[in-house]
């Protein structure tokens, strides 16, 4: 891997420890690659040599020093030590050089021939560089190379007492359990010749402690590297210690996190039926099979993802109610004041979000304990409480979120809340046949088979049938294990067959108890006592009556009115005796144009009430006043019932000679006068 390459340029704390043991005369031999040094200048070439062009790209010195940098280290105070410098000529002719040292007290430079010497293409020449030290600490300076073409720099640094902690070149973890801590310390001596001063830095998930501090000559600390995976697979990083001498030694650190047997016995759990204001529990194991300590807590959300995503949405609105109030805050005075606190607040809000657990909080579904511990090798009991709000079924899912496993161990949890349970003894009244207008009465008991109080009210009926019943009490409540008389009355005043479903809400039930009452709502029923009535035959302006009776066979009152629909409309006929007196005649015998015929029926009485199971004589008289044969019907209107509900028959024929001469009676002259006058009336 990329880390694994970039790691083998690092230096690890036993390579460190052994360049730092070497000698000065050893770091020399033991270096094996030249670096290119630094141009500080460029020269005109033109103006130092007759050779005008090189061979040697512009961008690289005419000259490669080795060493690249002249290190001593592992001196004594006082002693004298000796560095070799050579300078190799890289170009194809001859060129010139010089090394220039700064004057120092610790360092002196001796040249092969003088300042300046020509060297041959390919050879080399040898520069030897003193160092006189007057303690041992570190110690920096510089050469200055000047070549015909440019000048660069050849450092000279001197390595003074160091500290070396020996920590290990690599920490391997092996296999670690997932979302879990696993620790190794490790004893670390400064077998340095320097007071260690010392910074440990790495990256997730591993950490380290201290990570930063002071260890002196010889001292020994324990340094604990955690490794904390939140995610499986293999995980390769870097522990670097960083000196105060500039140093930085790197230790290798790998672990691989896996799953571990850790485990809830089951995906999915249903509670009881519960009715509301009670609750209901059942429990689920976790059971840990590794041999770690799980720590676990109960989340509402699939992943941490999901997590942080509700935080940012939370601290968002923070931050919208923060704009709004300062927006709402205005212009004055107290402004400053006023923008200090609610920066103040906003910030306590904003902080309680991010250190808020996230824990599954629902007054539905209650998980105990919501967080906690499982021992290895062992299982804990979670019980779930249930505690309804509604009348309604109740599913959830919940996630452990446990040491030992990458994924969150999903919880179904499912449950009905049950609202109260009220019946009626009978969900269906058949009140059969029953008379319109009439007073009814019926008892229904409501009954509460739950284990809860039971408050219920009336939805009051929309239809105009349904609005002739009416409940007492329409509303209430049946305690647990009660019941509640309901009274019914009914007073119905529309005919025909019903059926109304009268519907009572019950609180916190969705669904409502109801009661069907179904029936037929008939008129009153009543009869003539002759199935016609027959006058015969009958004469001009000579009245005659005839009765009949009128049974009311219900069980309720009948008002009733009666009318011949085929009767004239105009003005009541008249007798002939009435006619005899009357020097004019009547305007209906008069020829003109759009008369009214007479009205010959008369009825005693035509309107009125007939009590339950009771009777009424009528008596019909026809005065004939029209030459014509009679063949109409008394008709009955019932109040509340309908027109023409029964009719009888009415039949009669008018006769011209109203007297017979074979049979006179004593009136037979008169109605003989009285039939000539009408007659010559007539024609005139």
């Amino acid at each position: 891997s990329l880390f694994c390459w970039c790691f083998l340029f690092q230096l690890t704390p036993s390579a460190f420890l052994k360049k730092m043991s070497l000698s000065t005369k050893q770091r020399l031999d033991s270096t094996q690659k030249m670096r290119q040094p630094h141009i500080i200048q460029l020269q005109d070439m033109s103006e130092t040599s007759h050779g005008k062009f090189s061979a040697v790209d512009l961008d690289k010195s005419l000259f490669q020093p080795f060493p690249s940098e002249v290190v001593f280290q592992n001196y004594l105070p006082c002693e004298v030590c000796e560095v070799p410098l050579i300078l190799r000529n890289r170009d194809k002719v001859p060129r010139l050089v010089k090394l220039v040292l700064e004057n120092s007290p610790y360092f002196k430079l001796i040249s092969p021939d003088g300042e300046s010497h020509k060297v041959a293409p390919g050879l080399s020449s040898t520069f030897r560089i003193l160092f006189t030290p007057e303690e041992n600490k570190d110690y920096f300076h510089q050469l200055i190379c000047i070549t015909e073409r440019e000048k660069f720099i050849v450092p000279i640094r001197a390595i003074g007492a160091r500290a070396i902690l020996d920590f290990p070149d690599q920490v391997n973890f092996s296999e670690c359990p997932v979302k879990f801590s696993t620790q190794k310390t490790l004893l670390v001596r400064n077998i340095g010749n320097r007071k260690a001063h010392y910074s440990i830095s790495t990256q997730s998930p591993f950490s380290v402690d201290p990570s930063i501090g002071t260890l002196g000559i010889g001292e020994v600390m324990q340094v604990t590297v955690v490794f904390h995976p939140l995610k499986t697979g293999d995980y390769s990083r870097s522990l670097t210690v960083h000196y105060d001498t500039g140093e930085d030694i790197h230790t290798s650190l790998y672990g691989a996190a896996v799953d571990v047997n850790i485990r809830l016995d089951r995906n999915s759990l249903t509670v009881e039926k519960t009715y509301l204001t009670l609750s209901n529990h059942r429990s689920i194991i976790i059971h840990n099979q590794s041999e770690i300590i799980a720590h676990f807590q109960w989340k509402p959300f699939v992943n941490q993802e999901k997590e942080d995503q509700q935080k940012l949405r939370l601290q968002k609105l923070e931050e919208d109610r923060m704009d709004c109030a300062c927006k709402e805050g205005g212009v004055g005075p107290t402004l400053q004041e006023r923008l200090s606190l609610l920066i103040h607040t906003f910030e306590n809000q904003v902080t309680k979000v991010q250190e808020d657990p996230m824990h599954s909080s629902d007054d539905v579904f209650t998980i105990e304990p919501v967080e906690g511990d499982v021992w290895p090798n062992s299982s804990a009991e979670i019980k779930v409480i249930f505690k309804p709000q509604e009348a309604k079924v109740y599913q959830e899912r919940v996630y452990c979120d446990i040491s030992g496993r990458e994924t969150r161990l999903p919880l179904c949890i499912s449950g009905e809340g049950i609202g109260p349970q009220l019946r009626f003894n009978f969900d269906l009244l058949d009140i059969g046949q029953v008379f319109v207008g009439s007073a009814l009465s019926y008892e229904a008991i409501l009954l509460n088979k739950g284990a809860i109080d039971a408050p219920f009210s009336l939805v009051l009926p929309a239809t105009a049938l349904g609005s002739c019943f009416t409940f007492t009490p329409q509303e209430g409540i049946v305690l647990l294990g009660g019941y509640q008389v309901i009274r019914i009355f009914f007073r119905p005043s529309i005919l025909g067959q019903f059926t109304e479903e009268f519907v009572f809400s019950v609180d916190r039930s969705p669904e409502p108890v109801a009661l069907t009452i179904r029936g037929c709502v008939i008129g009153p029923t009543f009869h003539f006592d002759v199935p016609f009535l027959c006058f015969g035959d009958v004469s001009f302006g000579f009245p005659r009556t005839l009765s009949c009776r009128l049974t009311n066979t219900s069980l309720v009152p009948m008002t009733f009115n009666l009318r011949i629909p085929g009767d004239g409309l105009g003005e009541p006929s008249v007798t002939s005796f009435d006619q005899l007196s009357e020097n004019t005649c009547p305007s209906w015998r008069k020829g003109t144009q759009g008369h009214v015929k007479p009205t010959e029926f008369a009825i005693k009485p035509c309107r009125g009430t007939v009590c339950a199971h009771g009777h009424l004589d009528i008596q019909v008289t026809l005065c004939s006043n029209t030459v014509k044969r009679y063949r109409l019907a008394l008709v009955v209107d019932v109040d509340g019932v309908g027109k023409e509900v029964l009719a009888l028959l009415l039949t009669a024929r008018y006769q011209c000679f109203p007297f017979s001469f074979a049979h006179p009676t004593p009136h037979t002259a008169l109605h003989m006068a009285c039939w000539l006058q009408l007659q010559m009336r007539s024609i005139a």
